[in-house]
């Protein structure tokens, strides 16, 4: 219902007939209406008091179409992402050129009616004859045919009438029929829109408590739009994390699927490292590497993040579905899938480019040289992140693809998480701890002594003045080194002289009782390593253990 302006002078401005004119009115001179929806028109109206009334409803109808107006273009944005993404393959860099330059709402009307922009046809066909230029194969659409319109535009609008002759040409040429390449393209996304339903994926994936983010939306992680045109054109979320916070400090862990327990302990304590450290493991959710990942964060009460190769609500591998409700409960599961998608050979190197482009680098833990890590670690470089290797034995295939990251100086060596955070950190915050050599006894002799001591024979003796030629020092700085060594227990006296004092380990010699008794300490589990030499009690502090310590 128009709404009536206010009066003015004393004399109200009625609304317009069903003819479209107005009627001037009077004391007791009724006032025609607009028709009605059914297309009859209502009674007069006799009285002001009605009309306030109409006016008042009128204002709220009117706010009330203002905020569904204002809400409506969201709802609309989200469903038409979610055609497309049913429409187009993951990753599509057309599809991403076609919805960026035109928007998703115009790519689906576009692609409904088969009709690309003629503008959007030419660029791709330019795209394409540069590649075969460059001795590439075109992986767009080469020169559009001209001068074929679509079969659905009407008979009217091929015409160009002389009055109207500037309006039809550019009618005529806002659409053309690209080559074949394009053409099977555009087919394809066709009869894939036809039978997607977004609103129903929208309503299955909220009931499945999964929720589909678009670009703008407070959760995109903003380091995606480095993706250009294969930025995905929405993600698929099911989890308690919120994504673009999480990404903030994040690290990507990748390896074989097919790890060795060497690469499953090492990813295992990276995602144990890191997330101690505040930073989030990033991942593919896989056997092997992956999964070793996933739950050393777990286990250090951190968010996790699991990017998938097929939809949010498919479990793939099927061995992992307890991982993967821990991930969705403590951390957050991704996709650019939609729901009901399985995973697929293809889909996996696509996915590759998400888990990159997620983090602030990648570290390749163990991967042969044919593995999907290393396609991961192709995305990170293209994109300018970081890139690191951790090595592994030599022997071992599994590592070769490792080695020759650091061979070709592609990746940085590390060998633990904090060496993973200097590398990503901020520069003078996020420093690793230097590696220091184990400090023995004998560092802190001064030069003099420590000469003395080497000229000290092993096995016999010799007297202060030998000692003083064979170490190239006075009689007087010998005879005072020999003093400070005999009291700090390196040397002894002999017969002959000073020689170098022996310690030999002494070992208490079991009786023959026990060859027959059970023992009475119960004996260690198969798996656990035996003890370390250095968890024994040391000897005196100043006292070596063999020569050999000091050679």
């Amino acid at each position: 219902m128009p709404i009536p302006s206010p009066e003015a002078s004393g004399r109200r401005h009625e609304p317009p007939t069903a003819t479209g004119t107005t009627a001037p009115t009077g004391a007791g001179t009724a006032v025609p209406q607009p028709p009605s929806a059914t297309g009859t028109t209502t009674d007069p109206v006799t009285t002001g008091t009605v009309t306030t009334v109409d006016i008042a409803t009128t204002t709220v109808n009117t706010a009330t179409t203002t905020l569904n107006t204002a809400t409506k273009p969201r709802n609309e944005e989200a469903e038409a992402r979610a055609a497309l993404m049913r429409a187009a393959d993951v990753g599509d860099p057309v599809m991403g050129r076609l919805v960026s330059q035109y928007g998703a709402q115009a790519a689906v009307e576009a692609i409904r009616e088969r009709a690309l922009p003629q503008e959007f046809v030419a660029k791709e066909a330019q795209r394409g004859e540069d590649a075969l230029r460059r001795g590439q194969e075109p992986a767009k659409p080469s020169m559009p045919q001209t001068g074929h319109q679509y079969d659905q535009q009407p008979q009217a609008a091929r015409q160009t009438p002389q009055a109207h002759e500037g309006r039809q040409i550019t009618q005529d040429r806002q659409y053309q029929r690209p080559r074949p390449d394009l053409t099977a393209r555009l087919n394809a996304w066709h009869a894939r829109l036809a039978a997607a339903n977004p609103a129903a994926d929208l309503e299955a994936g909220e009931k499945a408590g999964a929720r589909l983010i678009i670009p703008g939306s407070p959760e995109w992680p903003t380091q995606l739009d480095q993706l250009g045109p294969g930025r995905p054109l929405g993600l698929w979320l099911h989890g308690s994390a919120d994504l673009r916070f999480s990404c903030l400090k994040s690290v990507a862990v990748v390896g074989a699927r097919a790890a060795t327990s060497y690469g499953n302990h090492i990813a295992a304590e990276f995602g144990v490292g890191l997330s101690e450290a505040g930073w989030t493991v990033v991942s593919g959710g896989a056997y092997g590497v992956d999964g070793a990942a996933h739950r050393g964060a777990l286990a250090a009460d951190s968010p996790t993040v699991a990017v998938l190769a097929c939809g949010a609500d498919v479990c793939y591998p099927a061995g992992h579905d307890t991982l993967f409700a821990a991930v969705r409960d403590q951390g957050v599961v991704v996709s650019e899938c939609p729901p009901g998608v399985h995973p697929t050979r293809a889909r996996f190197l696509i996915r590759n480019r998400l888990i990159a482009a997620l983090s602030r680098g990648t570290v390749v833990v163990e991967a042969a040289l044919r593995s999907g890590a290393l396609n991961t670690a192709t995305h990170a470089l293209s994109l300018n992140r970081h890139l690191a290797a951790v090595p592994g034995p030599i022997t071992s295939g599994m590592s070769a693809g490792c080695h020759r990251l650091l061979r070709e100086r592609k990746a940085i060596c590390v060998t633990s998480p904090e060496e993973m955070i200097d590398l990503v950190g901020v520069i003078g915050d996020d420093l690793a701890r230097q590696a220091r050599a184990p400090a023995v006894p004998r560092d802190k002799l001064n030069e003099p002594t420590r000469k003395v001591l080497d000229a000290i024979p092993t096995r016999g003796g010799a007297g202060p003045a030998s000692i003083a030629v064979a170490a190239g020092v006075s009689l007087d700085a010998a005879l005072s080194a020999l003093g400070g060594l005999a009291a700090a227990g390196y040397i002894e006296r002999a017969t002959n002289g000073w020689r170098l004092r022996k310690e030999s380990a002494s070992y208490r010699k079991a009786p023959d009782s026990a060859f027959l008794e059970p023992p009475s300490t119960p004996e260690p589990a198969p798996l656990d390593d035996p003890p370390s030499p250095e968890d024994a009690d040391p000897p005196h502090e100043m006292a070596p253990a063999t020569w050999e310590d000091y050679r």
